[in-house]
């Protein structure tokens, strides 16, 4: 028996699932989030947030409430057992200028950041729906029917899986999951609280013949993420003296105590892409649709990423935009999972913990798509001059879920079209007498014909 309908069901409370249901409650679109875990989880696991997953959580609403208790990442100390042989920085030092307000990545846990994403959920009339497993679905030309554990089921729209690398719903699609699992490659994840160690740098150990640890101080919380290589036959345990006897081994020395074991896993270096992200009325968005190494800390970001431009094109579609323009998430997102797979696997090959301008986000662009018109381009911050001699800032111009449009011009008037803020820039932005943003602050349009501009919205 269904126990009730909605536009879209998300299957997963990850981050991905997180911003996308936040996106859509805003939107007023009726969401469910299922998960099957019992609570919400614990772990700090992905745990850097770059500079465009700020600006997304800033449109969100989130971005104070994350700051407040993020940090950038400290300096590393690399030691060869106990001695001392390298200091540097992962990232380099910047500060926020008109167009990139948020130039550093930081480090917050991810069950923090779920936390702050279910909170804004509650706000819109949003929740999570915890022990809810997905355990089959069917779809026909209407929406999909979704069964749960206890005999549960519930018909939607659109079903959007973010369950994962190890997705049943990408499994039930029967969609390739094309890469490979380094199973020799394996690596021990914790959150512990431990004695001894300084807070103001991430340690990190090498010992020939025994293998690396790191400890990585969590912004904001009390405790360290361990991070472990495991040789071949090592049996990681999920106790505190486990952890207590590795870092000893490691670093050499018994000044480091461990004194609680909050969380732990165990990681196997994956770097796989979907063959597709969408099958009919079923979406694959996140690790789901793409698991990356730890390297350059993309995996969660890139999910982020999925969810944001999806929202806005499901809320579309449910208004009554051709179904046409959800085929656009796949062809714009699907060549920057690529890349960043490419760019995660070129840093972990190199071992190298540096990071630069390009693992932050901010450069990729949808050019070339049909969506892109002659745009494609994140749309920086910065002041911007209106008519009449008042002054604005952009991201102030962007913030919600409506199109942005700059132009001397009123928006086109179309049938059924979009939410349009329109202002009035002293002088063209980008040379364009109208420059049209999207909802996920890219350039849709920028034209100096009116009729180009009504067509791009009639597409939307």
């Amino acid at each position: 028996m269904t126990e009730n309908t909605t536009d879209v069901l998300v299957v997963g409370a990850g981050p991905t699932g997180l911003t996308l249901a936040v996106d859509l409650a805003r939107r007023g679109v009726r969401c469910r989030v299922v998960e099957r875990a019992a609570g919400p989880a614990n772990g700090s696991k992905g745990k850097g947030l770059q500079p465009r997953t700020q600006e997304v959580f800033d449109d969100l609403g989130v971005v104070d409430r994350i700051l407040a208790s993020a940090a950038p990442y400290p300096p590393v100390l690399v030691r060869v057992g106990p001695v001392p042989v390298w200091r540097m920085r992962m990232h380099k030092p910047a500060r926020p200028t008109d167009a990139v307000p948020y130039p550093m990545v930081v480090m917050h846990p991810q069950w923090r950041t779920e936390a702050v994403l279910r909170e804004r959920l509650a706000e819109l009339g949003g929740r999570v729906d915890q022990d809810a497993e997905l355990t089959a679905f069917e779809q026909d030309a209407d929406g999909v029917t979704a069964r749960l554990g206890g005999g549960r089921s519930v018909r939607a729209r659109y079903l959007v899986a973010a369950d994962g690398g190890r997705s049943k719903v990408r499994k039930a699609l029967g969609i390739g999951f094309t890469g490979e699992t380094r199973e020799e490659e394996r690596m021990a994840l914790a959150d512990v609280r431990a004695e001894g160690l300084a807070r103001d740098r991430i340690h990190m150990w090498a010992r020939p013949g025994k293998g690396m640890v790191a400890l990585y101080p969590m912004a904001g919380t009390g405790s360290f993420q361990v991070l472990a290589s495991l040789k071949p036959g090592d049996v990681p345990l999920d106790t505190v003296e486990w952890f207590q006897r590795l870092i000893a081994e490691r670093s050499m020395t018994r000044g480091v105590r461990v004194t609680e074991l909050l969380w732990s896993s165990l990681y196997r270096v994956n770097i796989r892409l979907a063959d597709r992200f969408r099958a009919g009325r079923v979406f694959l968005a996140g690790d789901a649709a793409h698991v990356h190494p730890p390297s350059g800390g993309q995996g969660l970001n890139t999910g982020v990423q999925d969810a944001y431009n999806l929202g806005w094109k499901l809320a579309r579609v449910l208004a009554g935009a051709p179904d046409a323009l959800l085929d656009t998430y796949e062809e714009e997102r699907r060549p920057i999972a690529a890349h960043v797979l490419g760019l995660s696997s070129e840093l972990y090959g190199k071992k190298t913990v540096r990071r630069d301008e390009e693992t932050y986000q901010l450069t990729l662009s949808y050019r070339g798509g049909s969506l892109a018109g002659n745009g494609g381009d994140r749309v920086p911050d910065g002041p911007v001059e209106l008519a009449g001699g008042s002054r604005a800032r952009m991201f102030d111009l962007l913030r919600g879920p409506h199109f942005t449009l700059l132009s001397p011009d009123p928006a086109p008037r179309v049938p059924g079209g979009p939410e349009v803020r329109a202002y009035v820039p002293a002088r063209p932005y980008g040379g364009a007498r109208h420059t049209l943003v999207r909802p996920d602050g890219y350039v849709g349009i920028a034209t100096s014909s009116a009729e180009e501009l009504a067509g791009y919205l009639a597409m939307v």
